[in-house]
């Protein structure tokens, strides 16, 4: 399967979809696309927090977490240290990969997730556009780039 770059909520997704997004591991969701994970899925960023606090959740990692309601499940990816600092592609790769693992073993096809590490990460759209490709593409399951947030509108590409 291959990337696919659309506009659209990744919200308005069925939850047999994966939503991921970019977070730091300081702990914080406090702006951007966080905000609304954080609002969604009060337990879920509980938990985050916890991670961050502990230093188990450092950059290019993964915390997966299933919403025990509708089964859906949220990929966390540790994109930057601090909201104050920048991603790096160094910690996008290594997210993505352990995300492409992790919903492979769940046999999930199709994952959803806004453009991370560009506009509040610091990085530019082109270069998370090559990143992404350069991890992502033909691997077995679909990944489906929200790169123009669009309320309400179920993203084109969606099985």
């Amino acid at each position: 399967m291959t990337v696919r770059f659309v506009d659209g909520d990744i919200f308005e997704t069925s939850p047999k979809v994966a939503l991921a997004h970019g977070c730091n591991c300081a702990g914080a969701m406090g702006k951007g696309i966080a905000v609304e994970f954080k609002r969604r899925w009060p337990t879920m960023y509980k938990l985050y927090k916890e991670k961050c606090q502990s230093g188990e959740f450092q950059t290019g990692d993964l915390f997966a977490w299933e919403d025990p309601d509708s089964g859906r499940l949220i990929l966390n990816l540790g994109t930057q240290k601090t909201w104050r600092t920048k991603a790096t592609l160094e910690a996008i790769e290594g997210a993505l990969q352990k995300a492409l693992r992790k919903v492979q073993q769940e046999n999930i096809e199709t994952v959803c997730l806004p453009m991370i590490g560009a506009g509040l990460g610091g990085l530019t759209a082109e270069q998370v556009k090559t990143q992404l490709v350069e991890v992502l593409d033909n691997s077995p399951v679909q990944f489906i780039v929200c790169e123009n947030y669009a309320a309400g509108i179920q993203p084109n590409g969606i099985q």
